[in-house]
């Protein structure tokens, strides 16, 4: 089951610059971390005070070849996802599968944050939209 929006993906070849921006619209930052099998570093801002509050991740290249390289250069920085925690990540996985979603990912990687496991899907038609499940089993430092 889904459980709620985790946070809200950004894509960005200037972290410095999109956390400036996000810390002058009153979001703090709360946790980073490196997703190793994307390549890629990622920081997580939120509204002071906002403990079970979405977050804003600014996603950055952690090395050339990194998931988000080719989106930064084919369309530039912007909206890249939007992560949905869930109780059953397999479970949800094969559910939008069904439903006509795409599977990213061949298995389920380990996230940015510790005790996190992801899987990407894609639905092509009619939002284009990426969507990250999201599942812990540790509490995420919000």
């Amino acid at each position: 089951m889904i459980l709620g929006i985790d946070h809200i993906g950004l894509a960005t070849g200037r972290p410095d610059r999109a956390g400036a921006q996000l810390a002058a619209l009153g979001l703090a930052r709360t946790d980073r971390g490196e997703a190793e099998a994307y390549g890629v570093d990622c920081e997580f801002w939120s509204l002071p005070g906002d403990r079970g509050g979405t977050a804003v991740e600014p996603v950055s290249p952690a090395r050339p070849d990194s998931a988000v390289s080719g989106r930064l250069a084919a369309v530039g920085p912007g909206f890249y996802h939007i992560a949905l925690t869930v109780d059953d990540l397999d479970g949800e996985t094969a559910r939008l599968r069904r439903e006509g979603f795409l599977a990213l990912d061949a298995e389920p990687c380990q996230g940015a944050r510790p005790g996190m496991r992801v899987a990407f899907l894609y639905l092509p038609e009619p939002a284009e939209l990426m969507v990250e499940l999201v599942h812990y089993t540790l509490e995420p430092s919000r």
